[in-house]
């Protein structure tokens, strides 16, 4: 998990708590809990308030349904998968620090992590819990792209005046409904471009709420591997790597005939991107391709 980028300037301070907003707090003086509630979980970011793209995810989506549903479950490690013959569909945060992985063959995620409970998937459970997330979504905007049964892109560009608060507001008070009246956490990325809302979703997991704005997105961007690129796969990433980019930096930095030679017709996608260009919009049409 990386860190969320530091961004610099006076920024306007949310309590993703109690919702209170404190105004702008200078860099020299941050405010480190909500003056209301106590809450160290406070937004910040100077474009807070101009970003309406982005990507919510629901945490270990499969595993916290179940914990939802059994109390007795919540301070225990819980696998969904198959027998010992099949493959973890997903684990909880503690089954997580033992090394337990989504795709990992069971015997290996139970050698990992020998007390864990194994949960067999009850996908009618999981696409019904999905839809009512969903039907969240569209109640703050139309422009809901589905990814999986657990994923979403939103647009929330235009909606300030229907909501009488910025998308930022908007997404916190989604984040406590769903905690509240569906039992399970989401996290948030909100940016100006769909991959760098994705990529700020990962960052904070669980209960997470990342920003990258404009300013610094091309230098948060950089250091980082070029496996977090979407779609360049396993093998374009060996590839990468065999030509001397590693890091998303060297893509940014690279010219496009290099690009073209190392890996194809997708050079220039990926140049655009590691400089933070991601001109894709959300398409409602778009079908959830995955579970996850």
């Amino acid at each position: 998990m990386s860190s969320a980028p530091a961004a610099t300037g006076a920024a306007r301070v949310l309590c993703r708590d109690c919702l209170r907003d404190h105004g702008e707090a200078p860099p020299a003086a941050p405010l480190r809990r909500c003056a209301v509630c106590g809450s160290p979980r406070l937004l910040r970011h100077p474009e807070r308030d101009e970003l309406h793209l982005a990507h919510i995810d629901c945490d270990a989506f499969y595993a916290a349904i179940e914990k939802r549903d059994d109390p007795s479950l919540l301070d225990k490690p819980v696998i969904v998968g198959g027998g010992k013959r099949g493959v973890v569909s997903t684990c909880c945060y503690i089954a997580r620090m033992s090394g337990v992985r989504s795709a990992m063959p069971m015997f290996k995620a139970l050698q990992a992590c020998p007390e864990a409970v194994v949960i067999k998937p009850d996908m009618a459970k999981y696409v019904a819990v999905g839809r009512q997330v969903r039907r969240l979504m569209q109640e703050l905007t139309p422009l809901v792209e589905p990814l999986s049964i657990d994923e979403a892109f939103l647009d929330l560009g235009g909606t300030e005046r229907l909501h009488h608060a910025s998308p930022a507001l908007v997404l916190a008070r989604f984040q406590r409904r769903v905690e509240g009246e569906i039992g399970i956490t989401v996290s948030v990325g909100l940016s100006y471009a769909k991959f760098l809302a994705k990529v700020a979703s990962d960052l904070d997991k669980p209960r997470g709420f990342s920003i990258i704005g404009r300013a610094e997105a091309v230098a948060f961007l950089a250091p980082k591997p070029v496996g977090m690129i979407p779609g360049i796969g396993q093998a374009g990433v060996a590839r990468l790597a065999q030509a001397g980019f590693r890091r998303i930096g060297d893509l940014a930095a690279a010219e496009v005939e290099t690009l073209y030679r190392t890996i194809g017709k997708d050079g220039p996608r990926l140049r655009n991107l590691a400089r933070g260009i991601d001109p894709r919009q959300v398409t409602v049409e778009h079908e959830a391709k995955t579970v996850s």
